[in-house]
C-alpha cells in the first residue's frame, strides 16, 4: 500500500455537528473513508446510525451525495445506481452502498449476495456495531455470543456470532477486507485500494458503540484496540483469492501472541450476565477461527 500518515487526503468531507452519539465509532471510520474515497462518490444508506449522522434533510453535515432506500435493499439500490451511472458513461463516479450489521447480515443479505454474483461494480460496506443500534439495542445475527440486548434482557445471546466475511469471501470477490477505526491508516488505505479495483468489493468495519456495547465515550478507541488484540477482530485483506494480515494482526500473527478474551468482555456492560461455560465457548470460538486465518496466510 503506498498511501501513509503523511499522504492522507486533508480534505474533511464530514462537517462538525452531526447527531451521532459521543464516541461513536461509525463516525470515526466514516470520516477516513470519505478521505479515502474523495469527492467523486455517491453513497446509498438504509435507515440506520448512518441515516442518523447524515441528518434529517435538507441540513447535512456531509459533502457527498447520498440517496436513502430501505432496509433490506441497499445492494440493490446501489446496483441502480452503477447501472444509470454506466448508462450516461459516467465511469469515474465510486458508488458505494453503506449499511449496518443488521441490514447486512440479516435483512439485506438476498440483494448484496445477488449483486456479488453479478459482480456489479460498487463497494459495499458494513459497518458492525453487532446490533439494531440505531432503533434500541435489539439482537441481530451479528450480536455475540453472551451478550445481552433490549430483545435479550433476561438471558444472553446463546448462539455464535454469524461469520459474514466469510459468506462473502466464498462469493470469489476481487477484493473484501476488515477494518477497524481504532485503526484509521489501516482502514485508509484499504478504501484507498477498493476504489481502484472493479467488481463488487466488501468492506467491513468493526465499529465500537458505547451505548449499546455499555462502556465510556471516551474508550472507542481502546475498546477496537482489544477486539483486534484479543483476536475477536481480525485485521486482513483478501485480493484475488489472496489472504494477508494487516496492521496490528500481521504483528501478532508474526509474535504468535494474542491476550485472553476476559481482557474485551470485561470492560463492557453488555457481557455482564455472561457465564464461565459462555466465556470458555467464546475463547474457543476465538481460538479456532484465528487458527483458521493463521493457516490461511500460510497458504
Amino acid at each position: 500500500m503506498q498511501d501513509n500518515l503523511f499522504k492522507i487526503n486533508e480534505t474533511e468531507y464530514i462537517l462538525p455537528g452531526s447527531r451521532a452519539c459521543q464516541g461513536c465509532g461509525l463516525t470515526l471510520a466514516y470520516r477516513h473513508m470519505l478521505k479515502a474515497l474523495r469527492e467523486n462518490t455517491v453513497l446509498t444508506i438504509p435507515a440506520s446510525c448512518l441515516c442518523v449522522l447524515h441528518g434529517l434533510y435538507p441540513i447535512t453535515p456531509v459533502t457527498v451525495p447520498c440517496l436513502n432506500t430501505t432496509f433490506a435493499s441497499t445492494a440493490a439500490s446501489a446496483s441502480g445506481i452503477a447501472a444509470g451511472l454506466r448508462a450516461l458513461n459516467k465511469t469515474d463516479i465510486t458508488v458505494v452502498a453503506m449499511a449496518g450489521d443488521g441490514s447486512t447480515y440479516d435483512m439485506g443479505i438476498q440483494a448484496l449476495s445477488g449483486a456479488a454474483e453479478r459482480t456489479t461494480d460498487f463497494i459495499y460496506v458494513c459497518y458492525d456495531n453487532e446490533g439494531y443500534m440505531n432503533t434500541g439495542t435489539q439482537r441481530s445475527s451479528a450480536t455475540p455470543m453472551g451478550a445481552i440486548t433490549t430483545t435479550t434482557p433476561i438471558l444472553t445471546k446463546e448462539h455464535s456470532k454469524k461469520d459474514f466475511v466469510r459468506i462473502m469471501e466464498a462469493h470469489d470477490l476481487p477484493y473484501l477486507a476488515t477494518t477497524s477505526p481504532a485503526y484509521p491508516i489501516d482502514l485508509y488505505e484499504k478504501f484507498v485500494k477498493a476504489k481502484r479495483i472493479k467488481g463488487t468489493r466488501y468492506m467491513h468495519i468493526y465499529s465500537p458503540c458505547p451505548p449499546g456495547w455499555m462502556f465510556p465515550a471516551k474508550d472507542t478507541v481502546r475498546m477496537g484496540q482489544l477486539a483486534v488484540e484479543t483476536g475477536i477482530v481480525v485485521l486482513f485483506e483478501i485480493e484475488d483469492g489472496k489472504f494477508r494480515f494487516t496492521g496490528r494482526s500481521k504483528t501478532m500473527a508474526e509474535r504468535g501472541k494474542k491476550q485472553p478474551i476476559i481482557n474485551y468482555v470485561g470492560k463492557q456492560g453488555r457481557f455482564r450476565k455472561m457465564s464461565i461455560e459462555q466465556l470458555n465457548r467464546l475463547q474457543a470460538w476465538v481460538d479456532s477461527r484465528w487458527n483458521d486465518y493463521l493457516r490461511k496466510a500460510e497458504g
